[in-house]
């Protein structure tokens, strides 16, 4: 599945009056059709965006995730740190953190999505993809270079690393969620009004999107997937105005969650968050102090 808000560029596209006429039109004589049309907006990537240059000491990789080439970077040697890009993004959005954890004695490893960045497309087809297949590759990505000190995850990265930390082979000591998507279905609600479809073809979509992800709609939800794992020591980060993930979804994570503190910042929206020093020097210090404990 995909994050979504008022302003993800589908939902943009879709404010066209003709595609809301053509769902207003459809609900009534072929709502099941219209279900399917949604589906395949939800799921188109956005364009690629340009890679952010990458420090010095990028070793190249490859890894096969479902039939796809899923092609990444690692940095340095030490315990593990894997960093899980988000919707619509790529790996090299959190190469800020990469030099300040390798000094710390740590392996950072990046990668691109199924669909996104240098990866070839999944099972989902050119130009779409989801949040299972992100949770897949980050899985494939973990099966070549092993247990994981951390996972640094941004925005719909927080709920793939959910999955494959229940349903895969993926484990760690730490999680670090930056601007995590919790939980989907409010944003299937700004879809929906967005498109303008009524309960119908609603209901339509749903089952157009439990049968592409092979997973519940009900189920695509942080809180959900992390009641089924082990709990870890986990930092959430969010910023207080971030108008593409909800910060009360994360705070309501982090109460959820038995091990958890929230860094709230303010003025560094979705995207921001992944370069500014301090909240680089917040995943820095709390990763390093599960190497102290182990330590200890």
């Amino acid at each position: 599945m995909t994050p979504s808000s008022v302003q993800k560029s589908t939902i943009v596209r879709v404010r066209n009056v003709g595609l809301r006429g053509f769902f207003r039109s459809a609900e009534l004589v072929a709502p099941r059709l219209a279900g399917r049309r949604a589906r395949d907006l939800w799921f188109t990537v956005p364009p690629t965006m340009a890679a952010t240059p990458l420090p010095p000491g990028a070793e190249p990789f490859t890894v096969t995730a479902q039939g796809a080439q899923v092609h990444g970077h690692v940095f340095g040697e030490g315990p593990t740190v894997y960093l899980v890009h988000g919707w619509g993004g790529r790996g090299s959005q959190l190469a800020a953190l990469v030099e300040p954890l390798v000094a710390t004695g740590h392996r950072l490893v990046l990668f691109d999505a199924p669909a996104h960045g240098d990866s070839d497309p999944g099972p989902a087809g050119p130009g779409r993809s989801h949040g299972v297949e992100l949770g897949r590759a980050l899985d494939a990505v973990f099966t070549r270079f092993g247990p994981a000190e951390a996972v640094v995850a941004h925005s719909l990265g927080a709920i793939a690393t959910y999955l494959a930390l229940r349903f895969g082979w993926l484990g760690t000591d730490r999680l670090v969620l930056l601007a995590p998507m919790v939980e989907a279905q409010g944003l299937f609600d700004q879809f929906q009004a967005a498109l303008g479809f009524g309960d119908r073809t609603r209901r339509a979509f749903d089952a157009e999107v439990d049968a592409f992800v092979g997973l519940p709609v009900a189920e695509f939800d942080a809180l959900h997937q992390a009641s089924h794992v082990e709990p870890v020591p986990t930092l959430v980060v969010h910023d207080r105005g971030d108008r593409q993930t909800s910060y009360a979804g994360a705070q309501r994570l982090v109460e959820a969650l038995p091990d958890a503190r929230m860094v709230t910042t303010e003025g560094l929206g979705h995207r921001r968050i992944l370069r500014d020093p301090a909240v680089i020097a917040h995943v820095v210090e709390f990763i390093g102090a599960g190497d102290r404990a182990e330590a200890a």
